[in-house]
C-alpha cells in the first residue's frame, strides 16, 4: 500500500484529498502547516507528497527545498498560482509535478498514479541483478565480475559462458548446451572451442590458493559448477 502524506492548511480541502485517496487504496496522513509536514517529511517514509505551496509557517517551496536536501521522495505540488514563476519555482527547488487550483480529483488521482509508475520504473530500472558463486559476484545488468573489491576483466564470450554456468549451479551442461547458448544454433563452431574457453575462464577466476577449480569437468559430458 502506497503511503502519500498531503500537506494543506484548506482542512476541508486536504479532508476531500485524503477521502479519495483511501477510497483508492493509499495510506494517508495529513499535516496543515509547512513545519508539521516537514517534520512529517522527514521523519517517515511516504510513497509521494502532495504540498500546497502556500502554507502557513513554513511555505511549500521551503519544504520541499529542506526536503530535497535529505530525500528523494516524489513532490507532487499544489497551487492557487497559474503563474509561470511559481510553477518553475517549484520544479527547481525538488518538485516532480505540479497541479493548479481548483483542481478534478480525477486529475490529481492520474498524476499520482502516472508519477508513482515513472518511479517504480526507475528503480526496477536501477535495480542489479547478482549471481554468487563461492567468492565470484556477477553483477547482471553491468556485466561486471568481481572476486570481492576486485574487477575480472573477461571478453564477451568468457563472461557469457561463466553466466551460464552460474544460473545452472549444480547442473551439468554438456559441451553442445554450452556451444547453443554461449554462441549460438547457428555457429559452425566445433565443440572442442568450449574446452579452450572454459580454460581461459579458468585461468581468470581459480582462486590460486585453492586447488580445485571453480568449474569442474564431468568426463564424457560437459562442465558444472557445484556448491
Amino acid at each position: 500500500m502506497n503511503r502519500i502524506l498531503i500537506v494543506e492548511d484548506e482542512k476541508n480541502l486536504a479532508r476531500f484529498i485524503e477521502l479519495e485517496l483511501q477510497h483508492e487504496g493509499y495510506e494517508t496522513a495529513v499535516a496543515n502547516d509547512g513545519r508539521t509536514g516537514l517534520e512529517l517529511a522527514i521523519t517517515q517514509e511516504w510513497d509521494a507528497i502532495l504540498l500546497d505551496l502556500m502554507l502557513p509557517q513554513l511555505n511549500g517551496v521551503e519544504v520541499c527545498r529542506r526536503v530535497r536536501q535529505v530525500k528523494e521522495t516524489p513532490i507532487i505540488m499544489i497551487t492557487a498560482r497559474d503563474s509561470v514563476i511559481d510553477r518553475v519555482s517549484g520544479l527547481d527547488h525538488g518538485a516532480d509535478d505540479y497541479i493548479v487550483k481548483p483542481f478534478a480529483i480525477e486529475e490529481l488521482l492520474a498524476r499520482l498514479r502516472a508519477l508513482l509508475r515513472r518511479i517504480e520504473t526507475s528503480e526496477n530500472e536501477t535495480k542489479q541483478t547478482t549471481l554468487e558463486y563461492r567468492d565470484i559476484v556477477v553483477e547482471k545488468e553491468s556485466r561486471i565480475v568481481k572476486r570481492g573489491e576486485d574487477i575480472i576483466d573477461l571478453t564477451k564470450r568468457e563472461y557469457e559462458l561463466l553466466l551460464t554456468l552460474m544460473e545452472n549451479i549444480n547442473i551439468v551442461l554438456t559441451r553442445e548446451v554450452l556451444l547453443n547458448k554461449v554462441w549460438g544454433y547457428e555457429t559452425e563452431v566445433e565443440t572442442n572451442v568450449v574446452d579452450v574457453y572454459v580454460r581461459y575462464l579458468r585461468n581468470k577466476i581459480d582462486n590460486k590458493d585453492d586447488d580445485e577449480s571453480y568449474i569442474q569437468t564431468v568426463r564424457g559430458t560437459g562442465y558444472v559448477m557445484r556448491t
